[in-house]
């Protein structure tokens, strides 16, 4: 913690935010560190092993098997996503700390590890490792061991591997499910099935070992996601322990004294420094060694094209108090997928130069039932009053004009857009309310004309969303595709758990920004605006 805080270390942006994030939880009083198990878990095994842990790895041992709450003893954090360069001492890692949690010092009987990758050869890699460290010690008192099945003798704790396609892994009482390069799942199909287990032993643990890939959208993008809500303190409650080495931008490429921004155990390995420098050398002339090189060494992938709405940091400057926008003409925009699902209102103003977005969701009681999508978030914005959960049949149109009937009352609503299908749902319901809607062109079109003021919005941090997580939320789940014809196109990143109804109703309000006055400056609180409940 002191070699990054005081720059002893080169270090990424992400472990720097790790230090304060973890600090803070070090400092609260209702936390303990549990020492002797933190100890145990760093000594004990290098007995046995031809190997002593990194810095970084008894660091992280800190936090995977030390921190506690001192109300209930549960352990603060009882995920782990460890991500760094290839070469970086993973696999070792997994197995020093699986031999470690299979033993009486963990003290947790029956404790079964379950090692999960993407094939055989890579599963087997760190269950070899702990065959191989029993056998030569000639533990056989100790554990029962097979090529297939390791157990103490003691604590009846078993550790198997698997590959990622297993079918039935139900009905297991797993202590520690390790998850070996994630950055190839899509989805959460093969994680539920060896999680299922969880929470029949006490202190459960899952981890995720990886380095990037090339899958956009699955869950290592989701991950990352909350890693970084929970780095920047927007997420205070999750039970996800950060653990990302990267290079900070794609230029610290060329200056080999970062790479261990991406690979915190370069510096002790000169045999893997002095084969990177070749590989570097290589991808000069060739653009699939520059990716595969970016990606898996730098954990920093480039992708033509395809290119992020909005860096996050600029994202949290939204994060802004909210004027006093009484009586102010606005525009008013909805998006929605189905009346089944989630559908966002919004409506837009201009003051003091700056664009206000004051934005509302209704959301299906199914729709987090039925799909992946992040409940950190969704639960967030419940206890905001930013999500109303509708549990009837349908999100009713009604219920949607209502918000804006109600909004009017504080606000003069010049009109709602939206695009042609939901207007051919809605027209009548809005009609009986007295409201104007104004309909308008989905896709590539109205992309690219609002796109410039996106940018510009943004960058120059003239765009809030006050305290609104889901706003931001639905901004980092949407792309931006630059076209051939140099037109853009804003696309979800996933098309079933990453929702941007919010997002997109912004993008319709901007249509009509020219034609809203720009109002003078009055200060007011953000919590007396954009709250409201049905």
């Amino acid at each position: 913690m002191e070699a990054v805080e005081n720059e002893l270390i080169t270090s990424c942006k992400e472990q720097k935010q790790l230090m304060k994030f973890v600090r803070k939880k070090l400092n609260d009083p209702n936390i303990y560190l549990d020492v002797k198990t933190v100890e145990n878990s760093v000594n004990k095994p290098e007995r046995y092993f031809p190997y002593k842990l990194y810095d970084w790895q008894k660091f992280c041992n800190a936090f995977i098997f030390g921190l506690r709450y001192k109300a209930n003893n549960k352990l603060v954090f009882s995920r782990y996503l460890l991500m760094m360069g290839r070469g970086g001492g993973k696999n070792g890692y997994i197995s020093y700390n699986s031999f470690f949690a299979l033993t009486t010092y963990l003290g947790v009987n029956r404790y079964d590890i379950e090692l999960v990758a993407n094939s055989e050869d890579q599963a087997k890699t760190s269950f070899k490792d702990v065959y191989e460290v029993i056998d030569d010690n000639e533990m056989k008192k100790i554990f029962y061991y097979t090529k297939e099945l390791i157990q103490h003798r003691k604590t009846k704790s078993n550790f198997q591997f698997n590959t990622s396609n297993a079918k039935t892994k139900d009905s297991k009482r797993s202590g520690m499910i390790i998850f070996d390069e994630i950055h190839a799942y899509e989805d959460y199909t093969q994680i539920k099935v060896f999680t299922s287990g969880l929470g029949k032993v006490e202190d459960p643990r899952t981890f995720f070992a990886t380095t990037n890939g090339e899958v956009r959208g699955g869950v290592l993008d989701d991950l990352l996601e909350e890693s970084e809500k929970v780095l920047s303190g927007e997420i205070e409650t999750s039970d996800l322990f950060p653990f990302i080495c990267r290079l900070d931008n794609a230029n610290e490429v060329d200056n080999p004294q970062m790479w261990s921004k991406a690979n915190p155990s370069l510096r002790f390995n000169d045999t893997l420094l002095q084969l990177m420098n070749t590989e570097y050398s290589n991808m000069q002339h060739n653009y699939a060694l520059r990716q595969e090189f970016m990606t898996k060494r730098m954990n920093y992938p480039i992708a033509s094209g395809r290119k992020v709405v909005v860096e996050y940091e600029k994202l949290l400057k939204t994060n802004q108090e909210m004027v006093d926008l009484t009586g102010l003409t606005c525009v008013g925009a909805l998006d929605y997928a189905e009346l089944k699902d989630f559908c966002a209102v919004g409506l837009l103003f201009r003051k003091g130069g700056k664009r206000y977005w004051i934005q509302h969701t209704f959301m299906h009681h199914l729709a987090p039932k039925l799909q992946n999508i992040n409940l950190e978030i969704i639960n967030l914005a419940i206890e905001q009053g930013l999500i109303t959960v509708v549990y009837d049949e349908i999100i009713k149109p009604e219920m949607i004009v209502e918000w804006f009937v109600m909004m009017g009352e504080n606000y003069h609503i010049k009109m709602v857009k939206m695009d042609l299908f939901r207007a051919s749902v809605l027209k009548n319901a809005f009609s009986e309310a007295g409201i104007e809607i104004e309909t308008v062109r989905k896709g590539v079109i109205t992309h690219s004309l609002v796109a410039p003021l996106v940018e510009q919005l943004f960058t120059s941090e003239d765009i809030i969303f006050a305290n609104d997580p889901l706003m931001r939320w639905y901004v980092g789940n949407v792309y931006k595709e630059e076209l051939p014809n140099g037109n853009i196109e804003y696309k979800k990143i996933d098309k079933v758990k990453r929702k941007t109804d919010g997002f997109f109703a912004f993008l319709h309000a901007l249509l009509s920004d020219e034609e809203l006055e720009d109002y003078e400056v009055s200060q007011r609180s953000a919590d007396d605006v954009g709250t409201f409940s049905f």
